[in-house]
C-alpha cells in the first residue's frame, strides 16, 4: 500500500491557498498541495505545544521506539519515496538513495539520543544535591529548503522528537512532499501521537509566522546566508534561540604532489553533485599552478562526458535545476564572469531548466562566479603558487563551510586546514559529505556554528536546567 495518497494532500484544511506540486524535469504536475497561512501557522504550534507535555513525560524507550519504526519506514518504503525525491527534486536515483540512507540514520541515531544521560551531578558548597538536566524546549520550529529536502529536514525533526520536543516543520513548496508529508506518513505509521509533528508547507508568510510565534522557543533554519540573516534578526528580536546552516563557497585545494588522475573524478563531483544545488559544493577549485593547464582540460572533458537530462525516464549524471529564477541566476553569473574575462573551458549552456557542468578558467577576485555562491553546476579554476597563496585564497570571502584539500602528504593537509577558518575539512576529498553521527555546520556567513548531528543535537534541542535539592528548609541571616 502505498505511504503518500496525493488525494489526502488538500485535507489539512490549510487557508494559504493551493500550490502545484510540478516535475522540474517535463513541467508537469505531480500533485496539488494546500500551503499554510499565518494563522494556521498559529494553531498548529498550539497543537503541538498541547501534545508536547505528555511526549516529553513518555519512557525514553517509548520515544526512541517510535524513531527505531521510522528509520525502518524509510528503508521499507525507500522505492516510493525514492521516485518522489527523483521527480520533485530533480535528484538522480543515486542522491535519492543517500537521502533515503541518511534518512534512516538520522533516526536511528536520534533514537539513542532518548537514552543519553540526561546531566551531571556537580559539587556544591552547600549541604545539598546539586544537579543539571536536560529538558525539552518545548516545540522546535524547522525551515527547511528544497535541494536536499528529506535530509535537511529530518536531521532536526527526528533529534528534536526524540529529546521530547513537538515540532512545527515548514518544508520548501517547491519540495513540500519528499521534504514534508513524507516525514508525516512515515511518523505517523511509526506511531508518533497525533499532534506532535506538524507540517505546514509554506512561504514566506508562514516562515515568518513561525519564527515569530511565542509558542516556539527555538527555531532550526537551512537555507541561503540572505534568508538566515534575515531569520537571525527576526529570531533576535523575540529572543529565541536559533539554529542557522547557510550558504557556501567551498573550496578544493590541489597541492602540487596530488594524484592527477585521482582527483578529477573528486573535482568534479565536488561541483556537479546534484547540479551542484548543495551548501558544500566544491565553488572554488584552487589548483597548483604546476596542474593548472592539465586540470583545466581534464575537468573541462569530465564535465563534456557527464549526461544531463530526466532523472526519472534516463540514465543521467545531473537532472534539471530546481526552477526558472535558480536557472537564471546561475546562467547570469556565468555570463558575467565571462564577460569579465573568465574562460569557459565546458560548458555554460542549457536546453530549459537541464544545465550543462560548466568549467571556468582564468578567474580571479572579480568574477563573479568565483566571488559568490552560485548553487548551480559551475566550476571556476584559480591557480596559486605556494601553500600561504592558497590558504589566503581559501580564508577569503564571507562564508566558512567545508574544505577539501588533495595531496600525498596528509600531515601536510591536515596544517594547511588549520589556517583555514572552516566547519568542516576533508584530507584528500571534496567538499560535499554527510553523515548522521558527525557534528555538521559553517561558520561566518556559513551559519551559527555545529548545531546537527551527534551529541551537538543535545545542545540544539534541550535547555539545561540546574536544580538543588535540601533535606530541610534553608536559613538566611535575614
Amino acid at each position: 500500500m502505498p505511504l503518500l495518497d496525493p488525494e489526502n494532500w488538500q485535507s489539512h484544511n490549510l487557508a494559504g491557498g493551493e500550490y502545484a506540486v510540478t516535475e522540474p524535469a517535463t513541467g508537469d504536475p505531480l500533485g496539488t498541495v494546500t500551503l499554510a497561512s499565518a494563522e494556521d501557522v498559529t494553531a498548529a504550534a498550539g497543537a503541538a505545544r498541547a501534545a508536547q507535555a505528555e511526549w516529553a513525560r513518555a519512557p525514553h524507550f517509548v520515544r526512541a521506539a517510535v524513531l527505531r519504526k521510522a528509520g525502518d519506514l524509510f528503508t521499507a518504503h525507500a522505492d516510493e519515496l525514492r521516485d518522489w525525491i527523483v521527480r520533485e527534486s530533480g535528484s538522480i536515483p543515486g542522491k535519492a538513495d543517500f537521502e533515503l540512507h541518511v534518512a534512516a540514520q538520522e533516526c536511528y541515531e536520534a533514537a539513542a539520543l532518548a537514552s543519553r544521560p540526561a546531566g551531571q551531578v556537580l559539587p556544591s558548597e552547600a549541604a545539598r544535591l546539586s544537579y543539571t538536566r536536560r529538558i525539552p524546549v518545548g516545540v522546535v520550529g524547522v525551515i527547511s529548503p528544497f535541494n536536499a529536502p528529506l535530509i535537511l529536514s529530518i536531521r532536526s525533526v527526528a533529534p528534536a522528537l526524540a529529546l521530547g520536543n513537538g515540532v512545527v516543520l515548514k518544508p520548501d513548496p517547491r519540495t513540500a512532499v519528499c521534504g514534508g508529508l513524507a516525514l508525516a506518513a512515515v511518523f505517523a505509521e511509526a506511531g508518533l501521537p497525533e499532534g506532535l509533528l506538524q507540517v505546514l508547507p509554506g512561504g514566506p508568510e508562514a516562515g515568518q509566522a513561525l519564527v515569530a510565534d511565542p509558542q516556539v522557543p527555538v527555531i532550526s533554519f537551512t537555507g541561503s546566508t540572505a534568508a538566515g540573516r534575515a531569520v537571525g534578526e527576526a529570531a533576535g528580536r523575540h529572543l529565541k534561540r536559533v539554529h542557522l546552516e547557510l550558504g557556501g563557497n567551498s573550496a578544493l585545494i590541489v597541492l602540487e604532489d596530488a594524484d592527477i588522475d585521482a582527483v578529477i573524478s573528486t573535482a568534479a563531483w565536488g561541483s556537479f553533485f546534484h547540479q551542484g544545488q548543495i551548501c558544500m559544493t566544491t565553488g572554488r577549485h584552487l589548483v597548483h599552478a604546476s596542474l593548472y593547464e592539465e586540470y583545466i582540460e581534464r575537468l573541462a572533458a569530465k564535465a563534456d562526458s557527464l549526461a544531463v537530462g530526466d532523472p526519472h525516464r534516463e540514465h543521467v549524471h545531473l537532472g534539471p535545476i530546481i526552477d526558472d529564477a535558480q536557472l537564471a541566476k546561475i546562467h547570469g553569473l556565468v555570463e558575467s564572469s565571462t564577460a569579465r574575462g573568465a574562460k569557459l573551458a565546458a560548458g555554460g549552456t542549457h536546453d530549459r531548466l537541464f544545465y550543462r557542468p560548466t568549467v571556468l578558467a582564468g578567474v580571479d577576485d572579480s568574477t563573479p562566479a568565483y566571488a559568490e555562491e552560485v548553487f548551480g553546476p559551475v566550476a571556476p579554476v584559480r591557480s596559486f603558487s605556494t601553500v600561504d597563496e592558497a590558504a589566503a585564497l581559501a580564508s577569503d570571502g564571507p562564508y566558512g563551510l567545508s574544505l577539501g584539500i588533495v595531496t600525498r602528504d596528509t600531515a601536510r593537509g591536515l596544517d594547511l586546514a588549520e589556517r583555514v577558518p572552516t566547519g568542516i575539512v576533508h584530507i584528500n576529498d571534496q567538499t560535499v559529505n554527510d553523515e548522521a553521527v558527525a557534528p555538521f555546520g559553517g561558520i561566518a556567513a556559513s551559519g551559527t556554528g555545529a548545531r546537527f548531528g551527534g551529541e551537538a543535537n543535545l545542545e540544539a534541542f534541550t535547555d539545561l536546567r540546574w536544580t538543588t535539592v535540601r533535606g530541610d528548609v534553608a536559613g538566611y541571616p535575614f
